[in-house]
């Protein structure tokens, strides 16, 4: 209970009570320093609840589609580029640069889809997509994190989270396909051995539809 003085505002007085079993405040006493400490912390926990994560550094950016500030979730696509990429030596792939194409990347603090799309156009309801043609990616595009040290802060902004994902997706090495999923039409070790060797672009005719929609995903 906080008293305030009617003729001196900036005194004031905190008197802390206990709770019997039915709810009624006991032993009253002056709050001490421990007490003041907890009840500090226990409003901050409740502000940090409540606040949205995730906050942009200024506008959203045009490839985000969907984002869930509370939840710590968002959904943004990136167009075909070329990226770095790294194979374990059970694949025989060599690291280096190769086209990837266009993506749309699903993530919360602690999960991660990915999906392939035909073009670098801003995706729809009605756009359909495709399965990532990459190692480590399960059918229903979640991808396997292994070992991966994910670490994004609770202040993360949103482009530091979406950042971050592509950096942990990309960085880490690429070792065996999930579940015997073949993502692509072919052979995808043979694929990226072309790709790494020639540094065509990606041949889009090798992806294969995947059974998930972006309505889906939005649910």
């Amino acid at each position: 209970m906080f008293f305030r003085s009617t003729e001196n505002k900036s005194d004031g007085y905190v008197e802390y009570y206990d709770m019997d079993g039915n709810g009624n405040p006991i032993n009253a006493h002056p709050l001490t320093l421990g007490e003041a400490e907890k009840l500090r912390k226990s409003l901050t926990l409740a502000k940090d609840e409540k606040e949205p994560v995730l906050k942009p550094d200024g506008m959203i950016a045009s490839n985000v589609l969907f984002l869930d500030a509370v939840n710590a979730r968002a959904i943004w696509h990136t167009k075909a580029t070329q990226r770095q990429l790294y194979f374990t030596e059970k694949l025989e792939l060599p690291n280096g640069i190769a086209h990837v194409p266009p993506m749309l990347w699903v993530a919360s603090r602690t999960s991660l889809y990915v999906f392939a799309l035909q073009s670098n156009r801003r995706p729809t309801l009605k756009t359909k997509l495709y399965d990532a043609p990459f190692f480590n990616v399960y059918r229903e595009g979640n991808v396997c994190l292994g070992t991966v040290d994910v670490q994004i802060g609770r202040t993360a902004s949103l482009e530091e989270f979406t950042r971050a994902w592509e950096g942990y997706f990309f960085n880490s090495y690429f070792s065996h396909l999930m579940g015997g999923h073949n993502p692509i039409k072919g052979n995808c070790v043979s694929l990226w051995k072309s790709l790494m060797a020639s540094g065509k672009p990606f041949p889009m005719d090798v992806l294969k539809h995947s059974t998930i929609n972006l309505k889906n995903l939005l649910k």
